[in-house]
């Protein structure tokens, strides 16, 4: 009869091969979730379709997404490893045979037992053994291992937390919310250099905008030859400098020539003023710039505000701010955004304008002047992504520590926000100027080709919105 070995949470304990007798087994139960997967997939670099793609797989033998067949294997080496023999174990060798596949929700009962003992070698072989929910066999085989040469106690190692981000999915994510509107005309201001002249090539032939090249064209075909673009069927529009090529755009914009422009290799203060130069572009509401990220460590988009174009804004500059944040988070699909307003406290501090302005637009929002979302601030910046911290500091705010939309005090407190987030946090972002007629993919010089195809979106979604929605 088998004597199951018993687990004990907080403990490893190992036996020493004198110890361990024919018969004695050990057991461990997990249940497979699509994380397991894309988990074993990053660390192992099996990247196989039939793991990973649900219509590559339910295309295959197996009709839909399985585990690899490892997996299996890499749960009877953690039994081994640390339950029994346990720590010092040695793998010599391992036989497997697989039965049918392990699916995501699976429920599966890992199971070896001793089954011969080798005096000579201090060697054991243990039957291996993988039964899913419905007692059906999974994997089996047998391990040959050397046990422990003494008993050992340890405390049970806990394992490295694994935070799980697909860059390229959530970037294919965006570009699918608009797979179904047609391209819009994008003017692409003095692309110049190598990831501006390749992101609007990209987001041209991905069809989210009809491309039309503003700047010395010669320069540009250059550029392209040297990246091997095909510009076929792309118009340029020739200019002498990036001054020309912005204010020509502005100009295109302005006459409805095209429906959005797209920053290319020169200064956003350029481009900027070559728009507000054209009455035809102003609006009641104040031009601002909105990031939107995808945040490893945050469950849904995030937008920041203002942190590229207003540097100091006043309470009444904030409230155009917010509002077009408000904007593009509901055009991208959130419904009713929750925003919070951010400072360096949670409390209204006369001495902190950031508090008194915070204040003041929540009460703005209580009586219309800002529409279409929940406010809620002062709030520093853990109250406002952090469940956590709000419960931890008794504060009670209708945002919850979930917001979709932070508003930054100024511009330096908000660019220093959004670059912490790219390069420390590995966030990826895109970003747009609202409140102009027309909506501009505004990035920075560094920010890479994926980057401006995906600002390239946010203007293409918010073009189509204009055709029917005034600002």
């Amino acid at each position: 009869m088998n004597n199951l070995i018993k687990t004990d949470p907080d403990w490893m304990v190992s036996y020493s091969y004198e110890e361990i007798r024919i018969g004695d087994t050990a057991q461990t139960i997990r249940t497979l979730t699509l994380e397991d997967i894309q988990a074993f997939a990053a660390v192992s670099g099996d990247t196989n379709p039939a793991h990973l793609d649900p219509s590559y797989a339910n295309a295959s033998l197996f009709h839909g997404v399985i585990a690899h067949g490892m997996w299996g294997g890499a749960l009877i080496s953690s039994v081994l490893g640390t339950t029994f023999p346990g720590p010092g174990t040695i793998y010599v060798d391992q036989k497997l045979h697989f039965s049918r596949p392990i699916r995501v929700g699976d429920t599966v009962t890992v199971s070896v037992s001793c089954i011969t003992k080798d005096d000579t070698q201090k060697s054991l072989e243990l039957d291996c053994l993988i039964l899913n929910q419905d007692g059906s066999k999974v994997m089996s085989g047998v391990a040959k291992v050397l046990a422990p040469a003494h008993p050992l106690k340890m405390p049970r190692t806990k394992a490295p937390q694994i935070t799980l981000f697909n860059p390229e999915a959530r970037h294919q994510d965006l570009l699918n919310l608009g797979s179904s509107l047609e391209p819009v005309k994008c003017a692409v201001v003095h692309p110049c250099d190598q990831e501006s002249l390749q992101g609007a090539w990209d987001a041209h032939h991905a069809g989210l905008i009809v491309a039309v090249l503003v700047g010395p064209e010669k320069k540009i075909r250059s550029l392209a030859d040297t990246q091997g673009l095909d510009l076929t069927g792309i118009q340029i529009k020739d200019t002498p400098h990036s001054h020309a090529s912005a204010a020509l755009c502005a100009e295109m914009a302005a006459s409805g020539e095209v429906e959005t422009l797209m920053k290319g290799s020169l200064h956003t203060d350029e481009l900027i003023q070559a728009v507000l130069a054209q009455p035809r572009l102003r609006t009641a509401r104040r031009m601002s710039h909105v990031f939107r990220f995808d945040v490893p460590m945050y469950a849904k988009p995030l937008f920041i505000t203002d942190a590229a174009l207003n540097i100091s804004p006043n309470l009444m500059e904030k409230k155009d701010i917010v509002q077009n944040a408000i904007s593009l988070a509901k055009i991208l699909g959130t419904e009713i955004p929750k925003v919070a307003l951010l400072a360096a406290v949670e409390t209204v501090n006369s001495s902190m304008p950031s508090t008194l302005d915070a204040a003041a637009l929540c009460k703005m929002a209580d009586r219309g002047q800002i529409t279409g979302a929940i406010l809620d601030g002062p709030l520093a910046f853990d109250n406002a992504v952090s469940p956590h911290a709000l419960q931890v500091k008794h504060i009670n705010s209708p945002v919850l520590g979930r917001a979709d939309i932070l508003l930054a005090p100024d511009l330096e407190s908000g660019n220093m926000m959004a670059k912490q987030l790219e390069y420390l946090g590995g966030a990826t972002a895109c970003g747009i100027v609202l409140g102009a007629r027309v909506p501009i993919a505004l990035t920075s010089r560094a920010d890479s080709a994926r980057t401006r195809s995906a600002s390239a979106l946010l203007a293409k979604l918010c073009a189509h919105h204009y055709r029917t929605n005034t600002i």
